[in-house]
């Protein structure tokens, strides 16, 4: 009895507190969120450059007071160095430079990476290849070492590569099953046309499929040299610490007779319609998927076009997302990014949405593009994206391999590398006046492209009512490797309602 009784008391002892915290909470907490404080000061040391005889550059950022270095090799070229027909083999290329290099088999590199206690990672992005590494400072020469040998002498064994395109393809296939990952991959064809940039940066279970040892050796040889690398080491360790280290690893790598591969062109001619609806039959929700294309990296308007993303859809209560899923609950998530490219750039808007709703939400994109264009951006508005930018900006450099990623995306664009203090100050400088005359120049709808991707039979009908030139194709017949998404001959069952 005296438990029941303890246990009334305190369910009503707990009543009473909520009720009392609610009502403080109502009156103690304004009904519209605080004003964004002060931008925090950023303290990062302009890089050090240097470079050795066989023309690998180095590039040091020193931060004292804890024992940790990362450093990263990256060379220039990446994904859109692939072949036509080997779509992923930079990113195929890349996966496999851990898998066995100099004798060491895959078990053992990973068994050597655990006893350094450090973390090793490789990968190939849009313009760059890079493998890294993060550890203790006394553990960096035994590190680079081991950095050197995975980067410069690779097995590629067959067995390796038979393994890693199985994973790849299986990867692949799962997610082009998925509607936004299937019309991503369309409007990047549509944006870049038969540019560089155009195709599948990981590649299609087609592609994958066709590579062969001596493609992957064959691009190895001509991007992985010294005069076309950029070795990056962040952390604990001084300018000369960094030229010796790179020196005892590196200096003995022979720059090749042969000339560098020239760079491909990033964007040229569009064969993808610019509104594609691709029936996915049965799809249980549709992928929209809206892109422009956008300047390079390098482009001087580079930070406006960053901060009219965070308005656009950068961030959870951006437009896109408010617009689409607070205010209508038409989608769990909608948003934009702004990839800004050596040679080029694409603007994406993403949202999933229910087949049915999928043409209210093509319009509900078109229009906040417009928007940006043709109004100001209001103060209050503007202070909380740029909050946004500048927070985001300042944790990506807490740690050593954010500092290195950030310097290496500088590095490989050509863009000054003093930058990497002044991302507060340039974000800061953005105006309204800027984002509007931007948006207006890079987001007309003119050059919209759409991609929907879902149950065509719920929502085609009313996106071709409102663009007549919409063009249907059905999923089973696309030919991802083509630059036209088509097949070469004309069977390729394009429906046009």
């Amino acid at each position: 009895m005296k438990v029941i009784r303890l246990a009334v008391f305190m369910a009503m002892l707990m009543t009473a507190v909520g009720a009392s915290t609610a009502m403080a909470s109502a009156a103690d907490f304004p009904a519209t969120p605080p004003a964004p404080g002060p931008a925090p000061k950023l303290s990062v040391p302009t890089p050090s450059t240097q470079t050795l005889a066989n023309g690998l550059q180095v590039i040091s950022v020193r931060r004292a007071g804890l024992p940790l270095v990362t450093a990263q090799l990256v060379l220039h070229g990446g994904g859109e160095m692939d072949p036509p027909q080997l779509a992923g083999l930079a990113d195929l290329t890349a996966n496999l430079l851990s898998k066995g290099a100099a004798g060491k088999t895959a078990p053992q590199i990973a068994a050597a990476v655990e006893a350094l206690g450090g973390s090793l990672s490789a990968a190939a992005g849009w313009d760059q290849s890079a493998v890294g590494v993060t550890v203790t400072t006394p553990k960096l020469p035994q590190a680079l070492g081991l950095l050197a040998e995975v980067a410069r002498q690779p097995d590629f064994s067959a067995a390796e590569l038979k393994r890693a395109q199985a994973q790849a393809i299986d990867d692949l296939r799962l997610s082009l099953s998925r509607p936004t990952a299937l019309a991503s991959l369309a409007v990047g064809r549509s944006v870049f046309g038969d540019g560089a940039y155009g195709h599948s940066r990981s590649g299609t279970p087609a592609s994958i499929a066709r590579i062969r040892r001596n493609d992957v050796q064959h691009l190895h040889d001509a991007l992985y040299r010294p005069d076309n690398a950029i070795l990056i080491l962040t952390g604990d360790v001084t300018p000369e610490q960094a030229q010796q280290l790179a020196q005892n690893s590196f200096g003995d790598w022979r720059k090749p007779a042969a000339p560098l591969p020239p760079r491909p062109v990033g964007m040229a001619a569009s064969h993808v319609p610019a509104i594609l609806l691709i029936d996915q039959h049965g799809a249980g929700q549709a992928g929209v998927v809206v892109a422009h294309a956008a300047p390079p990296r390098n482009d001087a308007d580079y930070y406006v076009g960053i901060v009219a993303n965070a308005v656009l859809g950068g961030s959870y209560s951006a437009r896109l997302n408010e617009e689409i899923r607070i205010k209508r609950g038409l989608s769990y998530g909608a948003s934009s990014r702004l990839q800004a490219l050596g040679d080029a750039g694409m603007w994406l808007a993403a949202a999933q949405t229910k087949n049915p709703s999928a043409p209210q939400v093509v319009e509900l994109v078109l229009g906040e593009f417009k928007q940006l264009g043709s109004a100001r951006v209001s103060a209050d508005e503007l202070a909380a994206r740029k909050a946004t930018l500048i927070g985001s900006y300042g944790n990506s450099l807490e740690t050593t391999a954010g500092l290195a990623e950030q310097v290496g995306e500088l590095a490989i664009h050509g863009v000054k590398l003093e930058q990497i203090g002044k991302y507060i100050e340039q974000v800061q400088a953005v105006t309204p006046k800027q984002i509007e005359k931007y948006a207006a120049k890079h987001l007309d709808a003119d050059g919209s492209k759409v991609v929907v991707v879902g149950d065509a039979a719920q929502f085609g009908a009313a996106i071709h009512q409102a663009h007549p030139h919409a063009v249907l194709l059905e999923s089973s017949a696309l030919d991802l490797d083509s630059t036209s998404l088509q097949p070469a001959a004309a069977a390729s069952k394009i429906i046009a309602r």
